[in-house]
C-alpha cells in the first residue's frame, strides 16, 4: 500500500481509496489494529470509512497485505495503544533519608506511614493523559481490595478510600516522577508493589516496600513531638540497661542494633508469626502486645528461651549477651528459640523489635521489683531467727531488679488521658489472657491506681507498689510458729531507671510510675487501687499458717503507714572495704535509737549470696548480739565473711550473684521490731579500650581491649566478647586462665561501614565473675 496523500491510499492492484476521516495517533484505541485491517478491504472508490466497517468492501486476507502490518506497527508505536513500564527507581537514598530509614542494612525501600515518598517510573514512551496507570501495593498472602490488603492507586482518580494518596510530580519524556503517601493508619509490614499499565503488569526485582510506624507524623498514633526523644527512642541503636541493686545501680551497655542485617526481616517474620489480623497490624497496642508474647518462647516458639536454673549447657548464658543482634539473626536463620534469656535480655530484644518497627521504646529497670502472684499487693518474706531468708516458703518474690519496656503511643481505645508511655514486658512471669504477655499498660493508670484498665495493670501496679510483710518462723513443739515482724510500705519500686535522652547517664523515672511515697496523692492512688484489687487480710499464706494466734492477724485491708517506734529505732547496713572477689567481706550493721531512755536491743544479722531474682544460693554467716543504747546514740556491729566462705559458690554458679544482708532488731520491753535488707554487688577491675577518637569510612583502624587482673584470685576460662555496630560483628576471644597481676590484650582490625558516632562494647566473663563491661565511642567521618 502506498500513501498518495493524507486522504488517499493506493491499494494492491492499482485501485485508489479515499478516506474522509483522518486517524490521529493519540485517538487510537486498543481496537485500532482492527480498524486498519478493515481498511485493507477493497472498497468502492467513493466509500467512506466508518467505525462499523465499509459498504461494498471486498475482503483481502491480511497475509496478502504485509504493508498494512507495517503501518499497524508504525502507528501503534506512535500512538501507544499499550504503554509499558520498563523500570522503577525507588529513589532509596533520597526517600530513606527523608523517612529516617537510611541506616537499615537492606536493599529494599523502607518508609514510614503517613509520609510521602517518591518513585521514578520509566516507560516505553511518554505517558499520556489517556494512558491507564495504577500502582498496586499488596500486603499478606493473596491481597484483595475487599479485604483492604490491596491498595490500587491511580493518579487520575480521587484519593483512595484507604487513605493512601498518589500524584504526578513530573512527567518528562519517557520518565514520570510519582509521589505516594500511605495512610497514617496503614497496617505496618512488607508490601509488594506491582505497576499496571493498560494490560501489562510490571513486577520489579526488589518489589517489596517495608512500611513502618511513623513517630514523625502527627496523624500517626505513635507520634512523638520531641526531636531529641525520637533520636533516642527510635533511632539510637545502642544504650544501657540498668542492673545491680536499689542503692548500687550500674549500667550494662547494650547494642540494640535495630538497623543491622536481617533484623528488619526478623521483625517482619515475627509480625507474620503473630497471626494478628492485618487490620490489627495498624495498631501499636496490638503489635506491642503481640511482640511482648513473641520475644519469649513459652507459648509460640518465639525468640528467646528463658532460663533461671543456673545451668546453661547447650546455649549461651544470659550474662554473656552484649546485644540483640546475634540473638535475632540466629532466630531468623533457624526459626527456633535462642537459648537463653533473663529479664534484661528480653527487654533489650523487645526494645530492638519496637524501635525497628518504628514504635518509640525504652528499657526500664525497676529496683526491688515485686512479683505478686496473688494480686493482693503484698509480698510475704519469711526469715528464720538469724534473719536468713527461707527460700522454700517464699511463693512471692522480690527481685533486686526487673527490666521491662515502655512504649509510646496514643490510646484511643481507653478513656481520655491515658496517652503516652505504656509498660510492656516480654519476660515470661505470669500468663495474661492465657499466654505469657504483658501490656501495654498506661503509666498514668499505674500512677493513679486505675488498675481496672487493660492490659495487666494490676500486675504492673504490684511490681512497683506492693508492701513487704516480714515474718519470723520459729519451731514450737515441732510446728512452725509465725510472728509478724514488720510491714515495709516504701521499699518496693524504687529508683526506677532508664537511659537519659541524648546522654550516657541514668535517668530516674520513678515519678512517672508513682507519686512520692507518703504523699496525699500516693495514699489516694493506693486506696483506689486496693478497691479494685481486694487484698486479703494480713495473714501468712494458708499452707504455712498451721498455728497462728488470731491477735496476730489484721483482718481489715487498709493502706499501711510507716510505723513510728517508741525507741526511735533505726538500722543501717554498710561495707567497710570494697567488695572485691578474693577479699574478705567486711560489713557492718549500725543500730541507732533517737529517743530518751535505756534500750536493750536483740540484733540478728545474716549474709547470703543470692541471684538477682532473690533466690538464695548460699548462707555465708551471721551475727547475733544484744546491744544496749542510751537516748540518742548508735553502735556498730561488724559482720565479716572470709573469702574462702564464698569463692566456691562464686565459681559454681553460672549467674551473677549479689551479697544480701538482712538485719532484725527487737527492742526488749516494747513492740518495736524492725527489719532491714541491703543488696550489694561485687566490684571488678575495668576493661580498657584503646582506639582513635575518629576514623575514616571504609578505612582500617585497630581497636585494642586490655584487662589486668587486679584481684587476689585467678580468673578461670576468661572470655572476651566485643562488638561494634557498623564497624565489626560480635567476636569472642578465649583468653584462658588469667592469674593475679596478669595483663591480657586483644586487638581487632576494624573497617567502619557507616558514618556517625559508633560505640565499641566489650564484656569479660570467667568462672568467678560474670560481667565486666566497658564501652567507648568513636566518630566515623568521610
Amino acid at each position: 500500500m502506498v500513501v498518495l496523500n493524507k486522504n488517499v491510499f493506493q491499494l494492491p492492484g492499482g485501485k485508489k481509496c479515499r478516506v474522509k476521516a483522518t486517524l490521529k495517533v493519540d485517538l487510537l484505541t486498543p481496537h485500532s489494529e482492527t480498524l486498519i485491517k478493515r481498511a485493507a478491504r477493497l472498497p468502492s472508490p467513493r466509500s467512506e470509512v466508518s467505525g462499523r466497517g465499509y459498504s461494498g468492501a471486498q475482503k483481502l486476507p491480511v497475509s496478502q497485505v504485509p504493508q498494512v502490518e507495517t503501518l499497524t506497527r508504525t502507528m501503534s508505536d506512535n500512538a501507544g495503544t499499550d504503554i509499558k513500564l520498563t523500570g522503577i527507581d525507588f529513589l532509596k537514598s533520597q526517600n530513606s533519608r527523608l523517612h529516617h530509614t537510611d541506616a537499615y542494612n537492606i536493599k529494599n525501600l523502607v518508609v514510614r506511614r503517613g509520609q510521602a515518598f517518591q518513585l521514578q517510573l520509566s516507560f516505553s514512551r511518554e505517558l499520556k493523559a489517556a494512558d491507564k496507570l495504577s500502582l498496586r501495593f499488596g500486603i499478606g498472602e493473596n491481597p484483595k481490595k475487599t479485604r483492604g490488603t490491596l491498595i490500587s492507586l491511580n493518579p487520575k482518580r480521587e484519593p483512595d478510600l484507604s487513605g493512601w494518596q498518589i500524584s504526578v510530580v513530573k512527567n518528562s519524556g519517557k520518565e514520570c516522577l510519582l509521589s505516594v503517601t500511605s495512610s497514617p493508619r496503614a497496617p505496618v509490614g512488607k508490601y509488594t508493589l506491582n505497576v499496571k499499565t493498560g494490560t501489562n503488569i510490571y513486577k520489579s526485582e526488589n518489589n517489596a516496600v517495608y512500611l513502618l510506624f511513623n513517630p514523625w507524623c502527627e496523624a500517626d498514633v505513635v507520634f512523638l513531638a520531641d526531636e531529641a526523644q525520637r533520636n533516642e527512642y527510635v533511632l539510637n541503636d545502642t544504650g544501657y540497661i540498668y542492673v545491680g541493686s536499689a542503692y548500687r545501680i550500674y549500667n550494662r551497655p547494650w547494642n540494640f542494633g535495630q538497623f543491622e542485617e536481617f533484623i528488619l526481616d526478623a521483625c517482619m517474620y515475627l509480625l507474620d508469626k503473630s497471626e494478628l489480623k492485618l487490620s490489627n497490624r495498624r495498631d501499636p497496642v496490638f503489635v506491642s502486645r503481640a511482640m511482648s508474647a513473641l520475644v519469649n518462647a513459652n507459648d509460640d516458639s518465639g525468640v528467646l528461651l528463658g532460663n533461671w536454673s543456673g545451668n546453661y549447657n547447650n546455649g549461651t548464658s544470659p550474662t554473656d549477651w552484649i546485644g540483640s543482634v546475634s540473638i535475632l539473626q540466629k532466630y531468623y536463620e533457624t526459626k527456633k528459640p535462642v537459648s537463653y534469656g533473663q529479664c534484661w535480655v528480653f527487654s533489650g530484644v523487645l526494645t530492638t523489635v519496637m524501635r525497628c518497627l518504628g514504635i518509640p521504646s525504652r528499657c526500664v529497670s525497676n529496683f526491688n521489683s515485686a512479683h505478686d502472684t496473688e494480686d493482693n499487693l503484698r509480698v510475704d518474706v519469711y526469715l528464720n531467727e538469724l534473719g536468713e531468708k527461707l527460700n522454700s516458703m517464699c511463693i512471692d518474690s522480690v527481685w533486686n531488679f526487673h527490666v521491662w519496656n515502655d512504649v509510646w503511643m496514643k490510646r484511643p481505645d481507653l478513656p481520655a488521658g491515658f496517652d503516652g508511655w505504656q509498660a510492656i514486658d516480654s519476660t515470661p512471669q505470669e500468663k495474661s489472657q492465657g499466654i505469657f504477655q504483658c501490656g501495654p499498660c498506661p503509666l498514668k493508670a499505674i500512677r493513679e491506681g486505675d488498675v481496672y484498665l487493660p492490659f495487666d495493670s494490676k500486675f504492673v501496679y504490684a511490681e512497683v507498689n506492693a508492701d513487704e510483710v516480714y515474718w519470723v518462723v520459729k519451731k514450737v513443739n515441732g510446728k512452725n510458729k509465725f510472728t509478724k515482724l514488720s510491714t515495709k510500705t516504701q521499699g518496693i519500686g524504687v529508683n526506677i531507671s532508664t537511659k537519659a535522652v541524648g546522654q550516657d547517664k541514668r535517668e530516674d523515672i520513678t515519678m512517672e510510675y508513682k507519686f512520692p511515697e507518703g504523699s496525699e496523692e500516693e495514699r489516694k492512688s493506693m486506696q483506689k487501687a486496693t478497691s479494685f484489687i481486694h487484698p486479703s487480710g494480713m495473714v501468712p499464706r494458708a499452707r504455712f499458717a498451721l498455728s497462728l494466734p488470731t491477735n496476730n492477724v489484721e483482718s481489715k485491708p487498709e493502706v499501711p503507714r510507716e510505723v513510728v517506734f517508741k525507741s526511735g529505732l533505726q538500722l543501717e547496713i554498710t561495707n567497710k572495704e570494697a567488695l572485691c572477689p578474693g577479699n574478705p567481706l567486711e560489713l557492718a550493721i549500725t543500730v541507732k535509737t533517737s529517743t530518751p531512755g535505756s534500750w536493750t536491743i536483740n540484733l540478728a544479722g545474716s549474709c547470703q549470696l543470692q541471684l538477682y531474682t532473690g533466690k538464695v544460693e548460699a548462707n555465708l554467716g551471721y551475727v547475733k548480739e544484744t546491744v544496749k543504747l542510751e537516748g540518742k546514740s548508735e553502735t556498730q556491729v561488724p559482720l565479716k565473711i572470709a573469702a574462702d566462705t564464698y569463692m566456691k559458690t562464686l565459681a559454681s554458679v553460672e549467674d551473677e550473684v549479689f551479697i544480701h544482708i538482712t538485719a532484725i532488731a527487737e527492742v526488749q520491753g516494747t513492740d518495736d521490731k524492725l527489719t532491714k535488707e541491703m543488696t550489694m554487688s561485687f566490684e571488678y577491675p575495668p576493661i580498657t579500650l584503646q582506639m582513635p577518637e575518629t576514623a575514616k569510612l571504609n578505612k582500617e583502624f585497630t581497636c585494642a581491649f586490655i584487662f589486668k587482673n587486679k584481684l587476689n584470685v585467678p580468673l578461670d576460662n576468661c572470655k572476651l566478647m566485643v562488638e561494634g555496630l557498623g564497624i565489626f560483628q560480635m567476636s569472642t576471644f578465649d583468653e584462658g586462665d588469667v592469674k593475679p597481676g596478669r595483663i591480657i590484650k586483644s586487638e581487632i582490625v576494624c573497617t567502619p561501614t557507616r558514618l556517625g558516632e559508633k560505640k565499641m562494647i566489650a564484656k569479660l566473663t570467667s568462672t568467678q565473675i560474670k560481667g565486666i563491661s566497658a564501652e567507648k565511642t568513636i566518630t566515623i567521618t568521610e
